[in-house]
């Protein structure tokens, strides 16, 4: 059979990675696809620079839509990043009648639901592995491997940056602010990171491990979203000294009365495997019913581990380039009429332990206020950790881990305590995990 034509929208780093996987496996790729997948036609801003692939044989465009409009083509891959643009050419792509991969988080997080149903209706294909963490087959995983299980949470380190800054904060006492710059200067962190350490990026990968998990519409506006620019290397030592690690971990779990969607910092057990993922690494845990917790662990960025889900979703689409359209599986996992409208809990209804630290008056009386204040709201406390002031220092820090309780609970005691004459600032709060069943 003919090769398969595949065109390229964005030839940077991952489109370039794509080419090069493709050439470089082509023999064992065709053998696991049933036809040869060529990439023949690209698009980039700038035809002139310099790419990590050779272009031979391929027929590049400054303008996408000649790529989108080739009837040589038969699948788009847009890897141009963005939304509104790519959300036009993708659309037009499936109006054409071509099957879409993407690598685009944002756009299948915010635009998915729209893009899915023209698809359905027009019989074809839109591949999105690659649009959570790199190279871990994660979708797939949750998609089509679990897909005998009630899956009951997941929770991700889904953003390479954010956990490169945590771990150098843990392992080199360094503050956020100084190791930030660093991921900006190795390139692990935009000019502007507000994506990475403020969890937006993260929020949108959630948005649609949490649709195929649970069989939800992507609801990307209803992911409760705190970044990671409030924590101190201090609190990352007194989370060391309690046995606990920080992470900014994005977490989906089925509640008795909806589902919780939330990315934030969050204290994780030392002991857990996924405490110990560090670096630019991603990994993200799965708890079924019945095969119980799995870990999936990799490279969440790059040129060749996202290239690597890039080509793996092309094979997906040859394969099933003559299938009958009913029959394949669904985009988000559950057929189309059978999504759940389960309802997205507001943050203040989600039930969490808490570290919280405290800058305290060294004087007599003042936990003693504090755990009344607690107590009042049916909080009850797990540990404390006080240390003892510097000299000449008339307040110390008291930190203070909390049993479960409701998110409103804990925001009514915490706007009470930092009422009080004996406490100095802001109470620091990092919601906590154990992660078991």
């Amino acid at each position: 059979m003919k090769p398969v034509k595949v065109g390229l929208l964005g030839l940077g780093t991952v489109g370039g990675g794509t080419v090069n996987v493709l050439r470089r496996n082509a023999e064992e790729i065709t053998r696991r696809a049933g036809r040869g997948i060529q990439v023949t036609h690209a698009s980039a801003r700038d035809l002139k620079k310099a790419r990590i692939c050779s272009t031979e044989g391929i027929r590049l465009t400054a303008q996408p839509l000649e790529v989108v409009n080739d009837p040589e083509v038969k699948i788009v891959v847009e890897l141009i990043g963005g939304t509104e643009l790519a959300r036009d050419l993708v659309n037009r792509a499936i109006a054409n009648g071509k099957h879409v991969v993407t690598a685009n988080k944002a756009l299948i997080a915010r635009y998915g639901n729209e893009i899915f149903n023209a698809a359905r209706k027009q019989g074809v294909m839109v591949a999105f592995e690659a649009a959570v963490a790199g190279g871990i087959p994660i979708i797939k995983a949750i998609r089509e491997g679990l897909a005998g299980n009630r899956i009951e949470w997941l929770a991700g380190i889904i953003n390479g940056t954010g956990n490169f800054i945590l771990t150098a904060m843990r392992d080199e006492g360094r503050d956020f602010a100084d190791v930030l710059a660093e991921a900006q200067r190795l390139g692990y962190a935009e000019a502007d990171p507000t994506f990475d350490v403020e969890g937006i990026d993260a929020a949108h990968k959630l948005t649609i491990l949490a649709a195929i998990a649970f069989g939800i519409p992507l609801q990307f506006d209803k992911v409760y979203t705190e970044g990671i620019t409030r924590i101190t290397r201090a609190d990352v030592g007194y989370a060391e000294q309690l046995g606990y690690r920080i992470k900014h971990l994005a977490i989906a779990r089925r509640a008795a009365a909806g589902i919780e969607l939330r990315v934030h910092p969050t204290l994780i057990p030392e002991r857990r495997l996924i405490a110990n993922v560090d670096g630019v690494m991603n990994a993200v845990v799965v708890m079924g019913d019945a095969v119980g917790p799995t870990l999936y662990y990799g490279a969440g960025a790059g040129a060749e581990p996202t290239a690597s889900a890039v080509v793996a979703d092309l094979v997906d689409v040859v394969r099933v380039l003559t299938s009958d359209p009913e029959n394949r599986v669904p985009h988000l996992a559950f057929q189309p009429d059978a999504l759940s409208d389960l309802p997205i809990l507001p943050m203040d209804q989600v039930e969490t332990a808490y570290y919280l630290r405290l800058q305290a008056a060294d004087r007599p009386g003042v936990l003693a206020d504090v755990t009344r204040i607690l107590a009042d709201q049916d909080i009850s406390i797990e540990s404390i950790l006080q240390k003892e002031p510097l000299a000449g220092e008339s307040e110390v820090p008291i930190i203070l881990l909390t049993h479960r309780t409701l998110e409103k609970n804990m925001n009514q005691a915490i706007s009470r305590i930092e009422v009080l004459s004996s406490i100095s600032a802001k109470v620091m709060r990092i919601r906590l995990e154990q992660l078991s069943r």
